[in-house]
């Protein structure tokens, strides 16, 4: 695998500071999946009964039957669940984000009705809540383009939010490609939006949950009483609102069903968290949608000219082989090993790079001090430094040497390389005239396997201010 295509990055240690409304130190996300009437049945045309977030112990799919039990939790969902949560939300006036199975939707006219009356996002949850992992991407673009049809068919307009949730490696892409997505939630990897390129069209994610999710009463381990639930709900709120006192506001989003905190003592915890968020003043309770829309103009997509791990070997070798001085075979054993999104900033090009050369043997990392120049040396007085190199040197003031000062750099070149082999190496931009002075002293009381240590640890030093001048 030459190009790992997972983000392992990410914001990093500085996320963007997400600017939410009124200063608000959370965004609180509440999502309602409604699923009920779009899962697995052979009524729907699908081969084996449902057997996924119900409360039968050990369910499991019944080829070619119905299962009266599934069902009817399905149903208790939509008959009874629904409603409670219904009443909640529009009491306490807060907003929701229903994550709407196509099917479910057409299924559902009463509810979908008090969805709209409320003024709740209703956002795709694709087509049927079925499994994705196995489908072909020529089937799952058509389901995807059905679940739009009939969801704008159920309720006058087409969803601008994504998620399927039981997706395949495809999903994200797939709905991309549609372009007419605000956002798509079919990810579990950051508290706060982001930007993710498929080819050159930019689309925002806005992450989901599975562990702030009332999923966790059906699966192990999980949630045994509302009270775990709400336990663990205001843990994670307080967190996350004291990160954004801290100056650092995240989301938290929260992900509910009709059917299972619906269920009387399962709703009883939802209702005391509702509550409870109720009496803090810097809380944001937007829809998914709101979120989305604030994301874009506050953080609207800006394109990396460059990102590393995409380019061809001949263009990247071009733009970084000289990162390590008149050493590009460092560049092309990083290009030929395995790069990804992780690695197209200043520090993740240098760990690459990096690694190839402590990889390296000996001989070969011995070639690379080698090739440094001299210190305010007979290259640089003849102008025939590489371009970086001849930065730096005047960056110290080493391109305006008095004659005793030139005097003092020679004899301690002359000194080392008599002693070491190599040239003086130290990254220039870290120091003045005066400090890389006390250092060719000090260094040159030393061993040479401290010295050739201590020569690689600077050549490293070079290469990542060399990136940091070109790379975010």
């Amino acid at each position: 695998m030459l190009r790992y295509p997972r983000n392992m990055h990410g914001y990093g240690a500085n996320p963007p500071n997400a600017n939410w409304p009124g200063g608000a130190h959370v965004a609180v996300q509440f999502v309602l999946n409604y699923e009920e009437g779009g899962e697995n049945n052979i009524l729907h045309g699908d081969g084996a009964s449902e057997a996924f977030l119900v409360d039968v112990l050990g369910a499991q799919p019944w080829p070619d039957q119905r299962h009266a039990n599934v069902e009817s939790m399905y149903e208790y969902g939509s008959r009874a669940g629904f409603w409670r949560l219904h009443r909640l939300f529009t009491q306490a006036g807060l907003p929701v984000t229903v994550y709407g199975v196509a099917t479910a939707l057409m299924r559902a006219p009463a509810q979908v009705q008090a969805m709209l009356d409320a003024g709740w996002e209703i956002a795709s949850h694709g087509l049927k809540w079925v499994q994705h992992k196995d489908m072909p991407p020529a089937e799952e673009r058509r389901q995807i383009a059905e679940a739009i049809r009939l969801h704008t068919v159920a309720t006058g307009t087409p969803p601008q939010g994504w998620y399927t949730g039981r997706s395949s490696l495809n999903t994200v892409d797939l709905v991309t490609e549609t372009g007419s997505m605000a956002y798509i939630s079919d990810t579990y990897d950051d508290d706060l939006p982001y930007w993710r390129l498929h080819g050159d069209r930019p689309q925002l994610i806005i992450p989901y949950t599975l562990s702030a999710n009332d999923m966790r009463f059906v699966t192990p381990p999980g949630f045994d009483t509302g009270d775990e639930f709400f336990t663990f709900l205001k843990d994670s709120f307080d967190c996350l609102y004291a990160e954004g006192q801290a100056g650092s506001p995240k989301m938290m989003s929260i992900g509910l069903h009709c059917r299972l905190v619906g269920q009387p003592g399962r709703f009883q915890g939802l209702k005391k968290f509702v509550d409870y968020i109720k009496t803090f003043d810097k809380v944001w309770v937007p829809t998914r949608l709101q979120i989305a829309e604030h994301w874009a103009k506050e953080h609207p997509f800006i394109a990396q000219d460059v990102l590393p791990s995409t380019l061809d070997r001949d263009d990247f070798i071009s733009r970084y082989g000289s990162i390590f001085e008149h050493s590009p075979w460092i560049a092309e054993r990083a290009w030929d090993g395995e790069l990804g999104p992780a690695n197209d900033t200043a520090q993740g090009l240098h760990f690459a790079l990096r690694s190839q050369f402590r990889m390296a043997t000996d001989d070969e990392r011995m070639g690379v001090l080698r090739a440094h120049p001299d210190l305010a040396g007979k290259l640089a007085a003849a102008k025939r430094l590489t371009a970086e190199s001849t930065a730096e040197q005047k960056s110290a003031g080493l391109d305006a040497l008095t004659d005793q000062e030139r005097e003092t750099f020679t004899r301690l070149n002359t000194a080392y390389v008599d002693k070491f082999g190599f040239p003086f190496i130290i990254a220039v931009r870290d120091h003045t005239k005066a400090s890389i002075l006390a250092n060719f002293e000090t260094r040159l009381a030393n061993t040479a396997e401290q010295e050739f240590t201590t020569a690689c640890r600077q050549v490293e030093r070079i290469a990542l201010l060399r990136l940091s001048a070109v790379l975010p």
